[in-house]
């Protein structure tokens, strides 16, 4: 009985450091995000400060290329709406993941008592 519990135990235990795993790259990636809004973010502060008479340029590969005022807002505020939208999702997504670590977390409290509470295994 205690080996069945033992081994049921182990399994639990990888799927909970698995769960681990997946909000851990979750939060980094949604850090990534956090950097990118904020770099957007600035960029739009900047193109608001501009006028008429400033030439914006935007990099393509190599080359720098023109771009007109209205074109690079628009870009930026898509950007930002974009990168929002994946904020949510990642908040969401760890949301998840954080309630699915937690019933594991009971799941293996449970059978701890479970293995604490059954005979010892006999060996003979």
């Amino acid at each position: 009985m205690a080996e069945q519990i033992q081994k049921k135990l182990q399994a639990e235990l990888e799927k909970y450091q698995q769960l681990q795993k997946e909000l851990s790259r979750a939060v980094t990636a949604r850090q990534k995000l956090e950097a990118q809004l904020t770099e957007n973010n600035i960029v739009k502060e900047e193109l608001e400060l501009l006028d008429a008479t400033n030439a914006i340029f935007k990099l393509l590969g190599p080359v720098l290329v023109r771009q007109e005022a209205a074109e690079a807002r628009g870009t930026v505020a898509k950007r930002l709406a974009y990168i929002g939208g994946e904020i949510q999702r990642y908040e969401q997504r760890m949301q998840e993941l954080e309630r699915r670590a937690e019933q594991q977390r009971e799941a293996l409290g449970r059978l701890q008592q479970e293995l604490q509470r059954a005979p010892p295994v006999n060996w003979d």
